[in-house]
């Protein structure tokens, strides 16, 4: 990559920021009687340059730099780090996106992303704007150190969240970014302690994990400026295959079984403590480093699946027979008043799965809000996983149904199947 800026990846955005020839032949068309006065005099007042000097686009200053590239179309962006350094780093500034943001061109968008032995694979989808899911495949940048058929290994029980544009795949010992503009995917810090479904989410900026490690209770922060993980806090209960979510600056940490106590005589002697893990929320304040109250899901059965829209954390969760649907007050009130609703739930209208549908472990939900709508996946098992419990898929089943819940009308409605390349495709919500 050049230092120095060249137009010529981006020969159409540099011809717009030069006067169009036409312009000047328009000039020398019979004008009013006033306005060719005020011309001439014009003309003749102006110094007269013999060397005509045309400025490129790479000499203007940033700030109006920065506006022309803000403005190209999306299909375009991977080619802005193409063309030099100082490009490539104009795109990766905040300004760049809150320009973004301030001329419209952000949208809220559906990400799918599958982990295969041949490498890493997205669908993505705009709720309200598209027929169909578009597929795309991840390139490694130079520096990527894993190779495709450790993808697998690696990250077949990671979880995916989204800082703006960037995906980020958290696995047990390895975590990758994927950047939705450019369509490449390179390696991060790996968490301080190995995890295995554990509960991840963001919380101003930064990525909080909990829970899925065995020999500590220990909550994680990441912070992608300086990439680097430390240690904040220990949970109040070491959870194993729990889900994570956040509103107003709290870390929930929803779901999953006590850690330590699987088979053994605690395990046998403790089966209702291990429901309660299954139906509960710890609630981790950020920004004052502390644990709120724990919260229990009415009902019990166990969580499935967790989002947060609106102010408002919905939880999904197993009755082996069934499935509720639950909306939980995540709005705080502002400290020196009272109210507010915090805390308060609400069973919500159940999503309609098809009644062929077994709730065992060969079905896995993915629960994701996208701006004032919450979007269910419900896939199948991988095939090694039915095969070693001696199940089959059931016919007439889709293996990447998705349905879409609007949370100010209350309904649900049917969105479009993942596509068949996109198998235990996991989700998450991406402004790009």
């Amino acid at each position: 990559m050049s230092e120095s800026c060249s137009s010529r990846h981006f020969s159409w955005l540099t011809k717009s920021c030069f006067p169009n020839p036409q312009h000047h032949h328009h000039l020398n068309q019979p004008q009013p009687h006033h306005t060719a006065l005020l011309h001439r005099h014009t003309h003749k007042s102006q110094p007269q340059n013999p060397h005509h000097h045309q400025s490129s686009l790479s000499s203007l200053p940033e700030d109006l730099l920065l506006e022309c590239l803000s403005r190209v179309p999306h299909s375009a962006l991977s080619s802005i780090p193409l063309v030099c350094r100082r490009w490539a780093h104009l795109l990766d500034s905040s300004a760049f996106h809150d320009l973004r943001r301030l001329h419209g061109r952000l949208r809220r968008t559906l990400f799918a992303v599958a982990v295969t032995e041949s490498g890493l694979h997205t669908a993505s989808h705009r709720i309200g704007h598209d027929s169909s899911w578009k597929t795309a495949s991840f390139l490694p940048q130079d520096d990527f150190v894993f190779s495709p058929g450790m993808f697998h290994a690696l990250f077949s029980h990671s979880r995916l969240l989204a800082i703006d544009r960037k995906i980020y795949i958290i696995g047990r010992t390895a975590m990758i970014r994927c950047d939705t503009w450019t369509g490449t995917v390179g390696p991060k810090s790996a968490m301080i302690f190995p995890r295995k479904k554990f509960a991840a989410s963001v919380v101003a900026g930064k990525i909080y994990v909990a829970g899925g490690a065995t020999r500590t209770s220990a909550v994680e922060e990441y912070d992608p400026c300086s990439d680097s993980w430390r240690v904040v806090s220990d949970a109040p209960r070491r959870r194993y295959g729990c889900i994570g979510t956040s509103v107003d600056g709290v870390f929930y940490v929803i779901g999953g079984l006590k850690i330590g106590s699987s088979g053994d005589e605690t395990s046998r002697a403790s089966g209702a403590e291990a429901r309660v893990y299954a139906s509960s929320m710890d609630l981790y304040d950020v920004a004052a480093g502390g644990w709120l109250r724990s919260r229990a899901v009415p009902g019990g059965g166990c969580v499935v699946a967790a989002c947060a829209a609106e102010g408002h954390v919905y939880v999904l969760t197993s009755h082996a027979v069934e499935l509720s649907f639950w909306r939980f007050n995540a709005r705080r009130a502002p400290r020196g008043t009272s109210g507010g609703g915090f805390g308060e739930w609400r069973r919500m209208k159940s999503p309609p799965l098809p009644a062929q549908v077994r709730f065992d472990s060969t079905v896995r939900f993915s629960c994701v809000g996208v701006e004032d709508k919450v979007v269910v996946v419900q896939v199948m098992g991988c095939i090694d996983d039915l095969l070693r419990r001696g199940g089959r898929s059931t016919r007439g089943v889709k293996e990447a149904l998705v349905l879409v819940y609007d949370t100010a009308a209350g309904e649900w409605s049917r969105g479009p199947d993942l596509p068949e390349v996109i198998r235990r495709a996991a989700c998450v919500c991406v402004e790009c």
